[in-house]
């Protein structure tokens, strides 16, 4: 007989201990340790003398032609790098209530028209996802609904099927593990269950997987590894636009984001960003400033604003929304250096508008000179666009498509482009209705924006 052995496990990096524990040594968190029970399987006396298939040479290998199906949905499409993969195994997660349960029906309602699509929920009953359904006007006959949270029923219903939504993976189960649902072996396992069935029935199954208030997929993060797409949903709960970002891609970029609106009918893409990342009014306030923002193969402005206020305390605030924390410190320290415009008795408050994870180097010049803006109580033109990657020394470095950001600027009407020296000569020629400003140095850029304005 198998014999039962109990094991404690930390939900948010996995590591294990024979007993519970308060603080995990490998993460640091608190108060993460469940127990979980396994069975040990009997030692056999027969050993592998023979690996299970031969290694086969790189010039015999097959190469596999995916031929990638259409979704319905185009903003889902360019994140997953042009459709989807027949026999994929995809992760969407996000918050509860962000919409994840939402976009999958709306897709589940789009591939029904022409293949077999098992929607399988195990937080919702069939007629709460009828429901969804008639909400969002979504009537497929090749569209089925199951409410199960055993896998092992799942897999076997989903057999006759194309493609297996599971909502969600930390509802369901597998009977041969003691643990509880959401576990980190029950999570673990059944994902690791599904990616083996999709890869060898070739069914496209897509999971989705709730986030933890640090931004984690609940339970392990080992997730992540075991599929072949990650994709984020992020925004408010209580707003409009969300924002779908692929972290993990084996078949495309993976900082590809998709924009999307929640309306009373359900999910809609955004091909029009300059009213959700762009003010109405920037320009007439100071700390503004716009950025051409390179996010996979499309190119975004993004209105990055700042504030600066008198700190009463002995260490100033630098507290950003959609920036790196450490970035805007380095940038500040950079600026008092390089610069001299000083904030060490200024509260620092930066952000992104639209949500937007603004993580690229090229946006450096624009959070600095946003902060310059503020700090000197100064507008920058509204039709004035700016990037470029800054150094410790203060100097101004290249970056790569700068042909496409200059692109993407002149489609929304910017007329004036700040941009490193060294991307000048090759964009020159194609940008020639479009006032270019080269800057080698953080001071030029100051005195280019700022020329009347003291320190």
């Amino acid at each position: 007989m198998a014999k039962s052995n109990s094991v404690f496990v930390c939900e948010n990096c996995g590591a294990q201990s024979p007993k519970w524990i308060g603080k995990c040594p490998t993460c640091g968190k608190w108060n993460t340790y469940v127990e979980e029970f396994t069975e040990e399987e009997p030692k056999k006396g027969a050993k592998i003398t023979a690996p299970r298939q031969k290694p086969t040479p790189l010039g015999e290998v097959k190469q596999e032609n995916f031929a990638r199906v259409k979704s319905g949905i185009k903003e889902l499409d360019g994140v997953l790098g042009g459709g989807i993969v027949p026999g994929s195994l995809v992760l969407v997660g996000g918050e509860p209530g962000v919409g994840k349960s939402t976009l999958l029906t709306q897709l589940a309602g789009n591939l029904a028209k022409t293949q077999k699509v098992l929607y399988a929920s195990g937080e919702e009953s069939c007629s709460q996802v009828k429901m969804r359904c008639d909400r969002l006007g979504v009537k497929a006959e090749n569209l089925s609904v199951l409410n199960e949270t055993v896998m092992e029923s799942i897999l076997l219903s989903a057999k006759d099927y194309d493609y297996l939504i599971v909502d969600s993976i930390q509802a369901v189960f597998l009977e041969e593990l003691n643990s509880s649902a959401g576990s980190v072996g029950q999570v673990k396992e059944c994902a690791a269950r599904l990616m083996r069935f999709a890869k060898s029935t070739g069914v496209t199954v897509f999971i989705v997987g709730q986030v933890t208030k640090e931004g984690a997929i609940a339970g392990p993060k080992v997730l992540e590894h075991i599929m072949d797409t990650v994709l984020y949903f992020e925004g408010e709960v209580t707003g409009n636009y969300k924002v779908l970002r692929a972290v993990k891609n084996r078949f495309g970029s993976v900082s590809e984001v998709g924009v999307f609106e929640m309306r009373e009918k359900g999910i809609f893409g955004v091909e029009d960003y300059a009213g959700i990342f762009l003010s109405a009014t920037r320009g007439e306030a100071a700390g503004s400033v716009v950025t051409p923002f390179l996010s996979g193969n499309r190119c975004v402005p993004v209105e990055i604003q700042c504030l600066t206020a008198k700190s009463v305390y002995g260490m100033p605030r630098r507290m950003p929304l959609g920036i790196d924390y450490n970035k805007l410190v380095l940038l500040l320290a950079v600026l008092e250096k390089r610069a001299g415009v000083p904030f060490y008795t200024y509260d620092v408050y930066m952000n992104a508008v639209g949500g937007m994870k603004v993580d690229e180097p090229a946006a450096d010049l624009a959070v600095a000179l946003a902060a310059v803006s503020a700090a000197r109580n100064t507008a920058v033109e509204k039709h004035t666009a700016v990037f470029g990657e800054v150094g410790l020394t203060g100097e101004i470095r290249p970056v790569h498509f700068a042909e496409s950001r200059i692109a993407a600027c002149k489609k929304l009407g910017f007329n004036r482009i700040v941009l490193p020296k060294g991307n000048y000569a090759a964009v020159k020629d194609v940008a020639k209705d479009v006032e270019l400003v080269p800057v080698s140095y953080l001071w030029q850029a100051v005195k280019a924006l700022f020329p009347e304005s003291g320190n």
